[in-house]
C-alpha cells in the first residue's frame, strides 16, 4: 500500500487556481497599460488597504523590512536610539535599528501569548534611562503568529516616556483587538506581503499605515529616493522602496477572497485547539481579539518530544516547521549589541516551539490526517 500523499505546508498553486480568472485578468491590464513602477493598481491597493483596515493613509512599499527602516527613518532614529522589541520574532524587526545605527534592546515575551512582555518592556525601558547611555527612542510591538499584542498597554507605556511606537504587524494583516483591524494601534503599522503571509504576493512587498498626513508624505518621499514635489527634487536621503505595479495587481485580486480566506484559517485554527488542547499545548488567545492565523504554533514538553514529534509527522506526510528556533538576543549578528540579559521565556519557547499547517486550502481531510498524526505522536 502505497503511502499517503504529503500535505502541503503552504498550497499557493490550489489558491490561484481559485483566484485565475481575475489573476490573469489584473496581470495582463499591467502588461497591456506597461506602468510598471507606481502605476493605477499600487494607488487602488492602497486606498483598498486603507479602507480595509480603516487607516487614513496607506502607502506601499518593496517590503516588511523595507516598510519598517522607512517608518525608523521617518522618525529620524539613529546613533544612541534605544528600540525596544520582543526578542522572540522574526530577524527583521532587529535587523533596521542596526541598519539605522541605533541599538535593539529585546525584551522578552508572555509564555502563553507569545506577544511582547508589558512588564518586562517597561522594566527594559527603565534600566536604560537609568544606565544613560542610549537614548529610549522607540517601541517595535510585534504582532506575532496572526495575534495582537496589547496595544492599548504598549501605548501607554510609550506616551508615558516619550516613545515612538511601532506596530510589526507582517503576520498580523486582518486581525482585530477590540473590535478594530490592526493597522491604526501605533504611531505607525509596518505589514509585509511576502508569499506566505495571510495577504501574500508573488515575491516581496510591504505596506505602512498611519494617522499622520505628514508621516504619510516622508514615507511616499523616503521609498522614492527623498524625492521632493518633482523627480529631480531630492529634499532627503531615501531609498528604492517602491512596491511594483505587478505586485499590487496580485494583491488586488488576492484581497478579492481575503476575508473568506481569514475565516477559513479561523475555522481551522479552532479545530485543531479542540482535537489537539488535551494533549500539546495549544495556542492561547489574546482576549478581545480575532487572530488572522498567520501560524499555528503548539509546545512540546521539551525539545526531545519536538524532534520526535518531527519525525512521526514527517512519516505519517505531514510537514512542520519551527518559528523560532533561537531567539534574537542570541543570534551571532546581534551578539555586539545585546547588554547580556537573559531572556528565559524566550529561550525556552525557541526549544519547544513547532508550527502545523495553516492555510485556507486545507481540506478536511487534510486537517483530520494532520490531528490524527498529532495525537498518535503525543501519546
Amino acid at each position: 500500500m502505497s503511502a499517503a500523499k504529503p500535505i502541503p505546508f503552504l498550497d499557493l498553486k490550489a489558491q490561484q487556481a481559485r483566484i485565475a480568472a481575475d489573476l490573469r485578468s489584473r496581470i495582463d491590464a499591467v502588461l497591456a497599460h506597461c506602468q510598471f513602477v507606481l502605476g493605477p493598481e499600487v494607488v487602488e491597493l492602497e486606498q483598498k488597504l486603507a479602507s480595509f483596515c480603516g487607516a487614513k493613509h496607506c502607502v506601499s512599499v518593496s517590503s516588511g523590512t523595507d516598510a519598517l527602516q522607512i517608518a525608523m527613518m521617518a522618525e529620524g532614529i539613529g546613533r544612541g536610539d534605544a528600540v525596544f522589541l520582543p526578542a522572540f520574532t522574526y530577524t527583521a524587526t532587529a535587523e533596521v535599528p542596526l541598519v539605522l545605527g541605533a541599538t535593539p534592546v529585546f525584551v522578552d515575551v508572555d509564555p502563553s501569548t507569545f506577544q511582547i512582555d508589558i512588564a518586562h518592556l517597561e522594566a527594559r525601558i527603565l534600566q536604560v534611562k537609568h544606565k544613560g547611555e542610549l537614548r529610549p527612542r522607540a517601541i517595535v510591538g510585534v504582532d506575532l503568529f496572526g495575534q495582537p499584542a496589547d496595544w492599548p498597554a504598549i501605548i501607554d507605556i510609550a506616551t508615558r516616556h516619550g516613545l515612538f511606537t511601532l506596530d510589526d504587524c507582517a503576520q498580523s494583516f486582518g486581525a482585530h483587538l477590540h473590535g478594530k483591524p490592526l493597522g491604526t494601534q501605533a504611531d505607525a503599522t509596518a505589514t509585509s506581503f511576502f508569499p506566505s503571509k495571510p495577504l501574500g504576493g508573488y515575491g516581496d512587498g510591504g505596506a505602512l499605515f498611519t494617522e499622520s498626513d505628514e508621516r504619510a508624505a516622508l514615507y511616499r518621499s523616503l521609498r522614492t529616493h527623498g524625492e521632493g514635489t518633482t523627480r529631480y527634487e531630492v529634499l532627503r536621503t531615501g531609498m528604492n522602496g517602491r512596491l511594483d505595479t505587478l505586485q499590487a495587481a496580485i494583491l488586488l485580486s488576492k484581497l478579492t477572497v481575503f476575508q473568506e480566506e481569514l475565516d477559513a484559517r479561523a475555522r481551522i485554527a479552532a479545530i485543531y485547539s479542540q482535537r489537539l488542547g488535551n494533549a500539546v499545548t495549544v495556542p492561547t488567545l489574546v482576549p478581545d481579539s480575532v487572530a488572522a492565523w498567520a501560524i499555528y504554533a503548539i509546545l512540546l514538553p521539551d525539545a526531545a518530544a519536538r524532534d520526535r514529534m518531527q519525525a512521526g509527522l514527517k512519516a505519517a506526510g505531514v510537514p512542520s516547521a519551527i518559528y523560532y528556533p533561537r531567539p534574537l538576543h542570541l543570534q551571532p549578528a546581534y551578539a555586539g549589541a545585546h547588554d547580556g540579559a537573559r531572556l528565559p521565556v524566550s529561550e525556552d519557547l525557541a526549544t519547544r516551539i513547532m508550527a502545523l499547517p495553516l492555510h485556507p486550502d486545507l481540506t478536511d481531510h487534510d486537517v483530520a490526517r494532520i490531528c490524527d498524526a498529532v495525537l498518535a505522536n503525543a501519546a
